[in-house]
């Protein structure tokens, strides 16, 4: 008969999830996971196989519920253009308020794993892909509700929201003038015609 586990495994998994936001996938170390996580190494190798396995977990869960918090997000507010606003400006917000400064766990890992491993490529490029067609179905509603343009291509302005996102979430953590950050979103923002 084998053992009941005894702790919670979303609770274990949150707790996994930020320290390797917080230090990365290489610096997190089985002992950081172990004291972070409240469990014995013996619990996450049968709970989740190793620390790749977690990072994946992590990593997943991440995506799934920022995804869903994004897209929240874009159909809370009524105007296509204002709802894209709102959420770039409380991106930035977000990573300037924040400190130390984690950025996104899912860029984070596109920058420090996917070039070296396709398994970590293609979850990124998944993510990536998902956020691409959360803006493109927020375009949409804009197109068919008259606030934008019947020409626009809302697949290439989504794509391009994309990557003006990774981009901008990227360069915040060298902290650049914010001047520079909010003319960029301005600029960003005339995709939206």
């Amino acid at each position: 008969m084998g053992r009941i586990r005894e702790f919670d495994e979303e609770k274990v998994l949150d707790a996994a999830m930020q320290i390797f936001w917080e230090k990365g996938y290489e610096a997190t170390s089985l002992s950081d996971l172990t004291s972070r996580m409240e469990i014995q190494r013996p619990s996450i190798y049968s709970t989740f196989g190793g620390k790749k396995e977690l990072f994946e977990a992590a990593l997943r869960k991440y995506t799934m519920s920022r995804a869903s918090l994004i897209r929240i997000k874009l159909q809370s507010i009524p105007s296509v253009k204002e709802a894209f606003r709102t959420f770039f400006e409380g991106v930035v917000e977000e990573e300037y308020a924040e400190n130390p400064r984690k950025g996104c766990f899912c860029i984070n890992t596109m920058v420090e794993l996917a070039p070296h491993d396709e398994k970590f490529e293609i979850l990124t490029r998944e993510h990536q892909m998902y956020l691409a067609v959360i803006f493109q179905e927020t375009i949409e509603r804009g197109i068919q509700s008259g606030e934008l343009e019947i020409g626009l291509d809302a697949k290439a302005v989504s794509q391009a929201l994309v990557v003006s996102l990774i981009g901008l979430t990227v360069m915040i953590k060298s902290r650049p003038e914010r001047s520079f950050i909010d003319n960029t979103i301005e600029v960003t923002l005339t995709l939206l015609k």
